[in-house]
């Protein structure tokens, strides 16, 4: 045996060990790189949540394409965390001490990212999150290239109160997500300016009378909707309010039908949804939602050559793959796809800066602010604080289920501790 060969065997087997990496081949190939995807495949999320992994995939195959991750090719390890919570814990558990994966792309609703948060920082594992959340939180093993509700709801309340509406009716799923997320809008209306009566949606007490709790919340899978679209439609009968929507999963169906079967339309009391894109009208009237509103930091519809050459290759990969479960036609992408597909991008870079897929060398490069990524939604950039800078846009909706953009705010960087502040502002505001 040669000494070329010899080292070359050393290298192979020093690696052995290595999160995330398999054997050696006999080619004296690098080993593929485990990366893994956990996301809801099934039950009431996974309207959403399958979008994220068919794109996750996308991306995997185009840097497998071009080579891999210095020159490890990735290799998906694919679970469902189901729509089942605690499941999503026992997942992240098998992909972190079983399939010893190097870094994990995953959650939807923040109960699942809480779930698995522990499980992350025991084992030091890495996690992007790439789906608008309440923030107040910060795990030194997650990365949140979601937006952050400085990022998604207070500019569309910011937007919604230059269009001259005075009053606000909160609405949204029973979880962390649209609770907190109405809380910190509940403080910031009232800073605005907007007095308690005109916030809809109903509030909750603790026993020394401080609200804890603002809007109105239905269970995941709600679809009954008939007396709350029939509360808002009074709420708005003076012509002047908006609805706040943080509902989340499949019951945006039968509360949108609702709503259309009530006869408001937006020129009565627009509806602003944070987790309601372009993936999830496929499945619903839009010819019945044209003119209603979202917030998100990408819209298909932008136009730039970096979002043209991303749907391009998009639907190439599509007719191309062959990857069980991804459904092919009449598909769209929205701004959770592609802050799943940029999070991919970032790690990479972050990987070959560190020059290793360990996970502390990773994160400190993650950490220095200069890893970046000209994405289909603009330049993003990770912060320090783990959130990222990214663009915001503010869109109505089409009878292509399509978003026509109204106002763009660049480059609003991350910022996930909100409450606090909204708390002293209004304390001092007494």
């Amino acid at each position: 045996m040669n000494k070329l060969k010899l080292l070359s065997l050393l290298a192979g087997a020093a690696i052995l060990g290595a999160p995330g990496l398999n054997p050696v081949r006999a080619d004296d190939a690098p080993p593929p790189v485990k990366v893994g995807i956990l996301h809801s495949l099934s039950g009431t999320m996974a309207i959403s949540e399958t979008s994220l992994r068919d794109v996750l995939l996308f991306a995997f195959d185009q840097i497998n394409a071009k080579g891999g991750v210095m020159g490890h090719k990735i290799e998906p390890v694919i679970v469902d965390g189901a729509s089942n919570w605690p499941l999503f814990a026992e997942k992240a558990k098998q992909l972190l001490e079983e399939d010893k994966v190097s870094v994990t792309f995953g959650c939807w609703t923040s109960v699942s990212r809480k779930s698995v948060l522990p499980v992350f920082e025991k084992d030091n594992g890495l996690l992007f999150y790439p789906v608008q959340y309440e923030g107040e939180e910060l795990s030194k093993n997650i990365f949140y290239t979601a937006e952050a509700v400085n990022q998604q709801a207070t500019p569309a309340v910011d937007y919604m109160l230059q269009q001259g509406k005075k009053k606000f009716y909160l609405i949204g799923t029973d979880y962390v997500y649209p609770q907190t997320t109405n809380l910190i809008l509940y403080k910031y209306l009232l800073l605005k300016g907007v007095p308690i009566e005109n916030i809809g949606g109903g509030f909750r007490k603790d026993d020394a009378g401080k609200i804890t709790s603002a809007g109105k919340y239905v269970p995941f899978g709600h679809t009954d909707f008939q007396q709350i679209v029939a509360d808002i439609k009074q709420f708005a009968a003076s012509g002047d309010a908006c609805v706040i929507n943080t509902i989340n999963g499949d019951s945006n169906v039968p509360f949108f039908k609702e709503v259309v079967a009530a006869g408001l339309t937006p020129a009565d009391c627009p509806v602003v949804s944070f987790s309601l894109a372009e993936d999830e009208l496929r499945s619903m009237p839009t010819k019945d939602l044209v003119g209603e509103l979202g917030c998100w930091t990408y819209f298909q519809s932008i136009k730039t050559p970096a979002n043209a050459a991303f749907l391009k290759d998009w639907k190439a990969w599509l007719e191309t793959e062959s990857y069980p479960g991804v459904i092919k036609a009449k598909r769209a992408v929205d701004s959770p796809m592609v802050l799943s597909y940029d999070g991919v991008y970032l790690w990479k870079a972050a990987v070959e800066k560190a020059g290793s897929f360990d996970v502390d060398k990773v994160r400190a490069v993650l950490e220095s602010g200069a890893i970046t990524f000209d994405g289909p939604g603009g330049l993003i950039t990770m912060q320090e604080n783990h959130h990222a800078t990214k663009n915001v846009y503010i869109g109505e909706t089409k009878a292509n289920g399509q978003f026509k953009i109204l106002e763009t705010f660049d480059q609003v960087k991350g910022e996930p501790f909100l409450l606090k502040g909204l708390d002293e502002k209004l304390a001092a505001a007494k």
